[in-house]
């Protein structure tokens, strides 16, 4: 082997200077030991951060329990869903109950998979390293989703109550159904492109239709075949008995929701150069529904947000949030602060920098999303706030978190707000030619 030195590389020399300041600090020998029996995040944990966020809220919205995503990545329908059965309880006057989870799921795997392939269709001409063909082939369909793909599948299939389309173990577990649909849609983007290259351009359209019916098929075998009508039986706030007969999926959707939906805008706080504030944004092959809205987001200030988010609590209701839940949470601690994590202190590194260079480095993005149900203030100003998740009750209080107000600054991306609560510009700006970006853009990243 050449002895020329390598400019950039980790020489013998430079690791053993390394490895000798390394065992001259004796804190690692204690971290090291530590971490041979628990998890890094046990080691570096404070519990000092907990004193700040006791879970009690000056404005505190008394929700429905929680629900139970289970192993699947539909947090994003699990808090859509949550969200509108608030709107139904307050008009049937219910205590408790759940809208099907499956319902939604199911149709929204058939319209991905139905996008995607519409997608191929158009990517045909292209080699498969194109940049984009290839983005969306990595994963076509999966769990994850946005706010206004849960407003498409909504309005298009309507919606029921658990109880008249519950959960199956695929629908619970989606792995594997996952991992099946998108081997379908590869292989149909590997024959498409074969026949446009042969010239056989009319033989793709008939071969999509075929893969479309096959994914169809395997979707009703996983997640079950729904039901056409169903009945509502539930029990009011007043232990009253209620029961509705041969109510349709889009019947009880217009009967208690209906154009309702359309009133909600999907606000996101992207402080990077390239996102001005009081512009709206899409993301250029995103969706699941083919006819459905494309994905829009009115990018605002994290102080304005905050404002419309305490605004629409105020009037009774919480609110859809997507936040980054990757760092500086514990599951089952109820506390989400990003001083309960001491990474820099044990590393010497931290992992939460300025919020325009997480986001433009790829360090974090929009990963999860649940609801804002209450907020405690202080002289007007937001101390902490009430989180409804949907991981069960088992975990945080019965279910629910608090988060901390630089956590919150720091992690949260996004927030659907009533418009009626947008200033007349703010309204104005959410109908303007929206700024299309990149589908690799983190602004297009899903709740999962």
């Amino acid at each position: 082997m050449s002895s020329k030195t390598i400019v950039g590389a980790l020489d013998a020399k430079r690791s053993g200077e390394i490895l000798a300041s390394y065992e001259k600090d004796p804190k690692n020998k204690v971290v090291r030991h530590a971490l041979s029996r628990v998890s890094l995040t046990d080691v570096i944990y404070d519990s000092s951060s907990k004193t700040s966020v006791d879970p009690v809220f000056s404005l505190d919205l008394k929700t429905m329990p929680v629900a139970n995503q289970k192993a699947s990545g539909r947090c994003w329908i699990f808090a859509g869903l949550n969200f509108l059965r608030e709107i139904i309880g307050k008009k049937a006057h219910i205590k408790n109950f759940e809208l099907s989870q499956n319902y939604i799921s199911l149709f929204d795997k058939i319209e991905k998979a139905n996008y995607a392939l519409e997608t191929v269709v158009q990517f045909a001409d292209r080699d498969h390293d194109d940049r984009e063909f290839s983005f969306i082939l990595h994963g076509p369909v999966s769990d994850g989703g946005q706010w206004d793909m849960f407003v498409n599948v909504v309005k298009k299939y309507g919606l029921m109550p658990k109880a008249a389309f519950p959960e199956t173990f695929a629908s619970e577990h989606t792995r594997e159904t996952d991992a099946l649909v998108n081997a379908a849609i590869r292989g149909f983007a590997a024959q498409a492109c074969r026949l446009h290259k042969a010239g056989l351009h009319s033989q793709i359209l008939p071969l999509k239709e075929e893969t479309m019916g096959k994914i169809y098929a395997m979707f009703l075998n996983a997640f079950g075949v729904p039901p056409k009508t169903f009945d509502f039986e539930y029990v009011d706030d007043k232990d009253k008995y209620a029961l509705e007969r041969g109510l349709t999926p889009l019947s009880f959707f217009r009967k208690y929701i209906g154009d309702e939906i359309d009133e909600y805008q999907s606000l996101i706080n992207s402080p990077t150069a390239d996102k001005p504030f009081m512009r709206n944004y899409t993301i250029d092959y995103l969706g699941n529904v083919v006819e459905g809205h494309p994905i829009n987001h009115l990018n605002l200030p994290m102080e304005r947000i905050k404002e419309l988010i305490i605004a629409q609590m105020e009037s009774g209701l919480p609110v859809w949030f997507g936040s980054d839940v990757g760092f500086y949470r514990d599951r089952s601690s109820f506390a989400w602060d990003d001083a309960a994590l001491d990474y820099e202190s044990e590393f010497g590194f931290p992992v939460k920098f300025g919020k325009a260079d997480m986001l433009d480095y790829w360090h974090s993005a929009m990963n999860h999303a649940m609801l804002i149900a209450g907020v405690d203030l202080v002289d007007g100003k937001p101390t902490k706030w009430k989180i409804e998740n949907s991981w069960g009750p088992d975990n945080g209080v019965k279910g629910y978190y608090v988060m901390s107000p630089s956590w919150f600054d720091s992690f949260v991306y996004q927030a659907v707000i009533n418009r009626k609560f947008l200033t007349p510009a703010e309204r104005k700006a959410c109908l303007e030619s929206p700024v299309h970006l990149h589908p690799w853009d983190p602004m297009g990243t899903l709740a999962d």
